[in-house]
């Protein structure tokens, strides 16, 4: 591994996504995304007693479909790096117990996707690893109550408000030994804590905003690159009041985002028109993760994209902060992905 500038990982063995998997509940199966999923619960309770056992078996689906999706066994897996927005991210901790690998807890609310797989990649390109999976997970049910209200109060949401994704995205990275036919990773850029005063759980996308624009510019800074070398650039979940923020921050900077696609896993994984229940768009932990391992990677696998930048947002707020008045701090992770054939 080479470091780039002050925040970015260079990969420099190109670690490989041998597999991944998608799992979702029955509102993102009713999305425009539908048929990139892996499996599609119709249940939100998925045949558990609680909402939070309901979160940990649709991460604990998502690793098994991983696992056979990369064609390896149970016992080959040397570790799990994983987190959720649940306390003490309990979802992935009882899924790494189930599991029985060396784990790694994450935290980085919903930008958990990006932080795990940074953290997997950077394992296997040390030599630490053969095998390592990077996973999370989030359930609407069990991040509503938790950090806005439960979804039985029926209470009138804002404008601004997102909807937490119910699903499920995990990978297994192995080493790239030149077998391999990708989708690759070959950077990931590390974000800093930003907070830009905005109290509203309602309003993430706001919050977020600052953290992706600052990433984003990191990582060209470091890199050398521009927008335009990658095909794609899609943020975690800054829905339709977030991604708008973002541009103007960026232009600011004098980044030429008019360059390649932009947009925003928030916006991908619903129709707001028809599901207008999500109001601004998608948020949550498994709202990055599902869209980049299914949507995104089935894209690159069939040659529609061949260089995407992913930078997944999280707000890092708790119960107890929100309740003492406390702002809301927020970060981004960049992870960039490179399919097989030509490399730069």
């Amino acid at each position: 591994m080479k470091q780039l500038g002050k925040q970015t990982w260079q990969f420099t063995s190109k670690p490989a996504i041998l597999g991944a998997s998608a799992v979702v509940g029955p509102e993102e199966g009713e999305g425009p995304l539908a048929s990139d999923f892996d499996f599609i619960y119709d249940s939100l309770k998925m045949d558990e007693k609680t909402w939070e056992k309901a979160e940990r078996r649709l991460f604990e689906k998502a690793i098994r479909l991983a696992m056979i999706n990369a064609g390896i066994k149970q016992e080959e897996l040397e570790f799990f790096v994983g987190g959720d927005l649940m306390n003490q991210i309990i979802s992935a901790s009882f899924a790494a117990k189930k599991l029985g690998t060396p784990y790694i807890g994450v935290f980085g609310a919903c930008s958990t996707s990006m932080e795990s797989l940074a953290v997997a990649s950077m394992i296997v390109d040390s030599g630490g690893a053969k095998y390592a999976l990077a996973g999370t997970a989030s359930h609407n049910c069990t991040v509503e109550k938790q950090f806005r209200y439960p979804t039985e109060y029926g209470s009138q949401k804002p404008p601004t408000a997102q909807y937490t994704v119910t699903g499920s995205g995990c990978a297994i990275i192995t080493r790239n030994d030149g077998t391999q036919t990708g989708p690759f990773v070959t950077a990931a850029t590390i974000g800093k804590v930003m907070d830009f005063d905005i109290k509203d759980p309602f309003n993430m996308g706001s919050a977020m905003a600052p953290a992706a624009a600052d990433t984003i510019t990191a990582h060209f800074r470091d890199t050398g690159l521009s927008p335009g070398y990658y095909d794609l650039i899609v943020t975690g979940d800054l829905a339709s009041v977030g991604l708008p923020i973002t541009k103007e921050l960026l232009a600011k900077e004098g980044i030429p985002m008019e360059q390649t696609e932009f947009t925003d896993c928030g916006l991908l994984i619903y129709d707001r028109e028809r599901q207008k229940y999500v109001i601004a768009g998608g948020s949550g932990c498994g709202c990055s993760a599902t869209v980049t391992y299914g949507h995104i990677l089935k894209r690159m696998k069939k040659g529609q994209l061949k260089r995407v930048l992913v930078v997944a947002t999280g707000a890092l707020l708790s119960p107890l902060t929100y309740q003492q008045g406390e702002s809301i701090p927020c970060i981004a992770h960049a992870v960039a992905l490179e399919s097989g054939g030509e490399q730069a």
